[in-house]
């Protein structure tokens, strides 16, 4: 009976340690070499830049990838097997890279390959700038409404592609989404405004993107924005003033005079505006009307701070002082006591918010930087990618 029992117990014993149909794969994949497969293949000389790099591993898991061209590195991820790497952005054009990758997997068999190849070079290439109020002001502080606009010197018909390519970095991040405009520019708000005092990147990864059918980006730009102090201004046309706070605390209390509203085009938009240019003096014409017009005027204009594409400005007063703080007199502009004017003038940085209540002209959201008068739902829908 006792020689039975463990005849039987090392019968049992056997029958739970059979190799199973699962196991016999496994053991093969732990005993078969990795194999990498690395795009654009070795040789390659007109390798799309927009496809990027990609090494694949089979029968193991990667370990160290290496792109590199003329001495710097390219950025890429894995996937999360580890099996897949891909390159972050899209190659430069008419450029050599070199690649090297490595796999190992689970019975310590590795693998080890290598690629060379050169990018084409397009026939057709299109390139970025920062608006020109925005590049005018670098070196010096924006204000918390600053909007990051880019224009393109040809149609962007890949707008997806090229608005995946763009980034924006914040050393105080808040959430944002581009819009674009037409085909040449695409529009950067905030949801709500940028944090005070801090540095802003953007970074056009244009290399090698493929904006239109034959036209691709040739190289990456970046620009740096300085947010300065919070800037925020509020005028009430039914008081004739205008309150101005630094950082949340008031600054200032200005007697103001706006548009007479004798007109559309004399009445001064109400809404969210930014300050835009300065101009000292700056020559302002009546819109529509000659020389003889009733209503015409041709002046000079000292301490002029922009804040519309319709010809508003916050500026000195050319006389009629005696309606600052009682009247809106002006043809659609906010004037303010040379003291009041010169000091705004001086002190305004381009995205500066500027509130204006009390009128019964609406501004324009595309009337100037006005980007603050669409809702933020409304204003994610003119992107390629949301």
């Amino acid at each position: 009976m006792l020689a039975c029992s463990v005849l039987l117990l090392a019968a049992c014993q056997t029958g739970s340690q059979a190799v199973t149909p699962a196991d016999e794969r496994a053991a093969q994949r732990s005993t078969t070499d990795p194999v990498l497969t690395i795009s654009p293949a070795d040789g390659a000389a007109r390798a799309r830049p927009d496809r990027g790099v990609v090494i694949k591993a089979a029968n193991g898991e990667l370990g160290t990838v290496v792109v590199r061209a003329g001495g710097r590195s390219v950025a890429g991820s894995f996937n999360a097997a580890r099996t897949v790497w891909r390159s972050r952005w899209t190659l430069a054009p008419a450029t050599s890279y070199t690649v090297t990758a490595t796999a190992r997997n689970a019975a310590g068999k590795t693998a080890t390959a290598g690629s060379g190849f050169r990018t084409l070079k397009p026939a057709r290439t299109i390139s970025t700038s920062l608006d020109w109020i925005l590049e005018g002001n670098q070196g010096r502080t924006y204000g918390v409404g600053t909007p990051i606009i880019l224009n393109f010197d040809r149609p962007v018909f890949n707008k997806g592609l090229v608005e995946k390519a763009l980034e924006v970095k914040a050393e105080k991040p808040v959430e944002g989404a581009w819009r674009w405009v037409g085909d040449r520019q695409v529009i950067y708000r905030t949801k709500t405004y940028w944090p005070a005092h801090q540095k802003v990147t953007v970074t056009a990864h244009m290399a090698g993107v493929r904006a239109a059918k034959g036209v691709y980006g040739l190289r990456d730009f970046t620009r740096t924005i300085d947010i300065g102090a919070a800037r925020i201004s509020r005028i009430n046309l039914k008081k004739y003033r205008m309150l101005v706070s630094v950082d949340g605390r008031r600054a200032r209390s200005v007697p103001i005079s706006a548009g007479n509203g004798t007109t559309m085009e004399y009445t001064t938009t109400s809404g969210v505006h930014l300050t835009m240019e300065k101009g000292d003096p700056v020559r302002m014409i009546a819109p529509g009307r000659r020389e003889g017009d009733p209503g015409y005027y041709d002046e000079l204009i000292n301490y002029a701070v922009r804040i519309s594409n319709s010809g508003e400005y916050l500026h000195q007063s050319a006389g009629e002082y005696h309606c600052l703080g009682k009247a809106n007199c002006s043809h659609g502009c906010v004037r303010q006591h040379p003291r009041d004017a010169l000091w705004f003038f001086r002190t305004a940085q381009p995205g500066d918010v500027v509130y204006i209540a009390g009128s019964r002209r609406k501004l324009e959201w595309n009337n100037g930087w006005s980007f603050w008068q669409l809702p933020w739902d409304s204003w994610r829908k003119g992107s390629a990618v949301a």
